[in-house]
Order: C-alpha cells, then sequence, then structure tokens
C-alpha cells in the first residue's frame, strides 16, 4: 500500500431535515397554533377552562397555541369536539380560501325550506355556497301562496334582513303581521318565530341574509 494511501473516506453530506421538522415545515402554512388560540378567545375561554374541557394540561395547550408543540390528529380532535369544528377547520390553508367566492346561476339548487313538510311555504337557493368561513349566509328565496292555517313560523339564532325583488309578501313576526312590497326590506331578531306567505301567484322572490352563530 503506497504511503498516505488507506480507506477511502466518505464525502460529507449534508445531514438530513428529521421528521419532526417535515410535519413541522408541512403544516406550518395552515396556521394550526393560530386557529387554536382563535377558537379560545372567541369563546371568551382561559386555558385552564379549556383544560377542563379537553382533558389536556394548560401547560400543554399553551405549548401548542404557541407553535412549540406540532399537535397530533387525536388531540385536534378532541380540542375539535369542545368547539364545534371539524378537522378540516384546521386544514384550510388560509392563502387558499375562497375570500372571493362566486355561486354561478346555473351552479345553484333550490331546495324546500322543509322537505318533509306536504305545504311549503317557501324554497331557496344558497348564494354564497362556494364561501369558506362565512361570517352570514345569503339567499335568493322564492315563497308561495298558501292559507294562512298552512303556514308554520320557524326561528333561528341571530338576525336577518330581507329584501323584495318581487311580488307581495305576508310576513309574520312575533305577534305582528307585516305586507311587504317590492322595494321594501326588513331586518329583524330572527330568534322571534316568524312565516312568510306569498300574496300572489305569479313569482314572489327575495334576497334573504341572515347571520350565522359565532363558532
Amino acid at each position: 500500500m503506497k504511503k498516505g494511501s488507506g480507506p477511502l473516506k466518505r464525502k460529507r453530506q449534508t445531514p438530513k431535515a428529521t421528521d419532526a421538522a417535515i410535519v413541522e415545515e408541512s403544516i406550518r402554512p395552515y396556521a394550526i397554533a393560530d386557529k387554536l388560540r382563535t377558537l379560545r378567545l372567541r369563546r371568551s375561554m382561559g386555558l385552564a377552562q379549556l383544560a377542563e374541557h379537553s382533558g389536556f394540561s394548560p401547560a400543554m395547550l399553551s405549548r401548542l397555541e404557541n407553535g412549540r408543540l406540532v399537535p397530533t390528529l387525536p388531540t385536534l380532535t378532541r380540542i375539535a369536539l369542545v368547539f364545534g369544528v371539524g378537522l378540516d377547520y384546521f386544514f384550510t390553508d388560509p392563502r387558499k380560501r375562497h375570500v372571493v367566492a362566486i355561486s354561478r346561476r346555473e351552479e345553484r339548487k333550490v331546495f324546500p325550506s322543509d322537505p318533509k313538510s306536504p305545504s311549503v311555504s317557501w324554497s331557496f337557493e344558497s348564494l354564497d355556497f362556494r364561501a369558506n368561513e362565512r361570517k352570514l349566509n345569503g339567499f335568493l328565496a322564492h315563497f308561495h301562496p298558501l292559507l294562512p292555517e298552512k303556514v308554520t313560523p320557524h326561528y333561528h339564532p341571530g338576525v336577518e334582513l330581507l329584501y323584495l325583488i318581487e311580488g307581495k309578501l305576508e310576513m309574520t313576526i312575533g305577534v305582528e303581521t307585516f305586507q311587504i312590497s317590492p322595494g321594501d326590506s326588513v331586518y329583524f331578531d330572527s330568534m322571534q318565530k316568524h312565516a312568510y306567505r306569498s300574496l300572489v301567484k305569479t313569482p314572489c322572490t327575495a334576497i334573504v341574509v341572515t347571520t350565522r352563530p359565532s363558532t
């Protein structure tokens, strides 16, 4: 063997990123830590209170919210159950949200207000079904003429705004009844029982906007 010769030295390689680092980098765009903190603060809930509901320690929850701990799917599932959201809430990339969402007329479907009822006083089309994380719901509503005794009042959390486009509409809100003409609008607390009834056999259509309960 020649002087200076010896076993061939392996070329030094750049250390590969650890699996944990790869996972952390992959989920970074989803801003899970920020979403966890936002969910808790929307409910005005402290870490100790969330710990009671989720079974995790306040220290662990704090590490999750500050991005110092990568959450597992079971961990996210348990926290999602506390706030009534699905796992998809955490894995929606904020950069790819449909902030601008166009619903084409030909894509919309018409749904009856109550599929099980033989007397449907109104049907609707969702105007914002392509938007994610909506703060409100927008509908194109079509009202039908029915006998007063066939109309069933309903209620839901939040407020409602109705703008009548065409036709003539009778609205009952609480114990009061109103007649609405094209161009009229109505804003009211939708926790009051309310009902709609078209007073004409021709089309009776309105834009209806309702607020969504806070997550």
